[in-house]
């Protein structure tokens, strides 16, 4: 299930490059992971 992505790899490709890193608070988790979450919420809804 770890390999679950709406994002293709191109377009992950394009995105990492904007992502934060060495930023200070508690470690963060898989960034592809969070934002294939966020974007099922969006486009699939949320009850």
């Amino acid at each position: 299930m770890a390999d679950l992505s709406w994002l293709s790899d191109n377009q992950w490709a394009a995105m990492d490059t904007v992502m934060p890193v060495n930023q200070p608070g508690p470690g963060r988790n898989d960034d592809r992971q969070v934002i294939s979450g966020i974007t099922h919420v969006v486009t699939m809804g949320c009850r």
